[in-house]
């Protein structure tokens, strides 16, 4: 399925594992590969202006069609000339479908092979949200990539339970296709299958053969053991064709993301750096600071010297900890800042250890030791 407006590259490959570095070519810019996308579900990353955002080295962020759905709408929107505009953001967009929803708000929902019904989180109205409908709100929302509605089953569940959301994913995907019609946006397909190998293998088979401009691993992230996560990731990688981009949905920690970029995913997406930032934490070089703690209090140095975000230039962790401590507004813009360089920094760093050649030396630690260390 060709767009005028999309194509994807290999730049380099890495010579002992399948990382690779790519560029994503879209109607609002290229997306070099590996890359951490922040969350901005309903049109803003929390916190941070989108002029922030840039700084951090951010090229794509996802936004959420389910809640954009339902504040402001999707008509609103389109009028303000598309989410890009509306947010003031002019670099690519990503938007799920809504698909996600179907596993956070499983007690608000109900699901059959038309659609789902949801009851709204905000005013508690019935909204019916079928595949058609998704894709009616990412095109008029804009958005570079627009995700395929799907089914993502909960863990644990049964194989069977697992199977009939794979059924209804595939069957969800063609009526996706079917109903769009913009060609200046992509449409990328979703595998599920659980942590059952039979079924990744059947759903990755389904799914590559709709000739997609790219394919998301989906169904991860949602209560199962860290180390079927990898499984997942090495078991269903080498199904997905090679010369489109893979995103790995939900994932946005430094291990499982070097483990995910050895197997050959592109793209990541997490809540992970603004909800610590929020929480004030801070993400160093593989540990997490909780700012609170009164042992920052006469800390003068910056979180992280070796970052360039306007936190570690510009603040001392005695000062991000005074602001905290006392619940000033600025305090979390700044961790959350950093937390999204952190997370973009690392991917940066992969692709540039592809391009160099050194990935499997210089990331292999971060593999095989969550506590492992590395100057990026």
């Amino acid at each position: 399925m060709k767009k005028p407006f999309f194509d994807f590259q290999i730049d380099s490959r890495c010579k002992s594992t399948l990382a690779r570095a790519c560029s994503i070519k879209t109607p609002n810019g290229i997306v070099n590969t590996p890359r951490f996308m922040p969350v901005g579900t309903l049109g803003t990353v929390k916190g941070v202006t989108s002029n922030q955002l840039e700084k951090t080295g951010a090229e794509m962020i996802l936004a959420n069609t389910f809640h954009l759905h339902l504040q402001p709408g999707e008509r609103i929107v389109q009028d303000a000339g598309g989410l890009h505009e509306f947010m003031n953001w002019k670099k690519p967009i990503l938007t799920d479908s809504g698909g996600f929803q179907v596993f956070s708000l499983a007690k608000l929902n109900k699901i059959d092979d038309a659609g789902v019904s949801f009851q709204s989180p905000r005013d508690g109205k019935q909204i019916f949200l079928t595949p058609e409908k998704a894709i009616e709100i990412q095109m008029a929302l804009g958005s570079d990539i627009a995700m395929a509605f799907d089914h993502c089953p909960p863990y644990p569940a049964s194989e069977s339970e697992v199977e009939e959301a794979c059924k209804r994913t595939h069957h969800w995907l063609e009526r996706c296709l079917n109903a769009h019609n913009k060609d200046d946006q992509a449409v990328f397909g979703i595998v599920q299958g659980g942590c059952f190998p039979n079924l990744r293998k059947i759903s990755a088979k389904i799914v590559s053969g709709f000739d997609l401009p790219g394919i998301a691993i989906g169904g991860v992230s949602v209560g199962e053991p860290i180390s079927q996560v990898h499984k997942i990731v090495r078991e269903t990688c080498p199904l997905l064709p090679e010369d489109r981009p893979r995103y790995l949905m939900g994932i946005g920690t430094l291990r499982e993301m070097a483990v995910a970029v050895a197997n050959g995913v592109d793209l990541f997406d997490c809540v992970i750096p603004t909800r610590l930032g929020r929480h004030g934490s801070a993400l160093v070089n593989g540990d997490t600071f909780n700012l609170r703690n009164t042992r920052f209090k006469d800390d003068y140095k910056p979180l992280d010297s070796s970052c360039p975000c306007e936190a570690c230039t510009g603040y001392t962790r005695a000062y991000i900890h005074h602001l905290i401590r006392n619940k000033e507004l600025l305090g979390l813009t700044l961790l959350s800042l950093h937390n999204l360089t952190h997370l973009i920094r690392f991917t940066g760093a992969m692709r540039q250890a592809i391009l160099e050649g050194c990935f499997s030396e210089d990331f292999a630690p971060w593999q095989s030791d969550s506590k492992a260390r590395h100057t990026w």
